[in-house]
């Protein structure tokens, strides 16, 4: 089976990734920063906005310790851009088989996104081990995680979509579950208004969640 880049290796002490969405390329430094104060050193930006890529460019030459993730990857073509905007990881909502090879082919770590247990075999097929269990608490939650834990054991998931403060310990306390994603740390109201001490305090609450 054909041995693929891993993303454990870039996970920090922090287990909480911020699933960033911008809006403005120029909050993309002072919000990476806010988080870094925090604790958090892993970050997922996702290909959701205009500002995203150019964002993405400015967080890899500004900051360059904090380990950028490009997320929202739905095409082949949008793997080479992210490279080049300074992804370390990438991220799929879910996987084609296409995409999924586009991915493997690329060299980059990736946590590729599935929701059902046909998904997941796939994706194992391809020689992904880590992956994006995605909408989360929509296709199941704690409980489907739990039920996956013994067929396929060798799989660790970044659970995203639907957590939050009131869930997220739960989802860590997982065997099979080696962080989580999550924007409850970066509200777009205060990153609108610049409130960066705000979000410095989100993160470093959410830092100590998987510590």
């Amino acid at each position: 089976m054909t041995v693929l880049p891993r993303f454990s290796p870039l996970l920090g002490k922090a287990r909480v990734i911020p699933v960033i969405t911008l809006d403005r390329v120029e909050d993309a430094v002072p919000l990476a920063r806010a988080l870094q104060a925090g604790g958090i050193d892993v970050v997922e930006v996702t290909l959701r906005t205009d500002a995203a890529l150019r964002g993405c460019e400015t967080i890899a030459r500004e900051c360059p310790d904090l380990v950028l993730g490009i997320g929202t990857v739905l095409t082949p073509s949008q793997i080479g851009e992210a490279r080049d905007a300074g992804a370390r990881f990438l991220v799929t909502p879910g996987t084609s088989e296409k995409l999924g090879h586009a991915v493997a082919e690329s060299g980059i770590p990736c946590l590729p996104g599935a929701a059902t247990v046909s998904e997941m075999v796939a994706l194992m097929e391809m020689g992904f081990h880590e992956l994006k269990f995605f909408p989360a608490e929509a296709a199941g939650g704690v409980d489907y995680l739990k039920s996956v834990a013994g067929p396929l054991g060798d799989l660790r998931f970044c659970p995203t979509g639907g957590i939050s403060p009131a869930n997220a310990g739960t989802y860590l306390a997982l065997g099979n579950v080696l962080c989580i994603g999550g924007s409850w740390m970066v509200p777009k109201a205060a990153i609108a208004a610049g409130h960066w001490d705000e979000i410095t305090a989100l993160a470093r609450a959410a830092a100590a969640l998987g510590q």
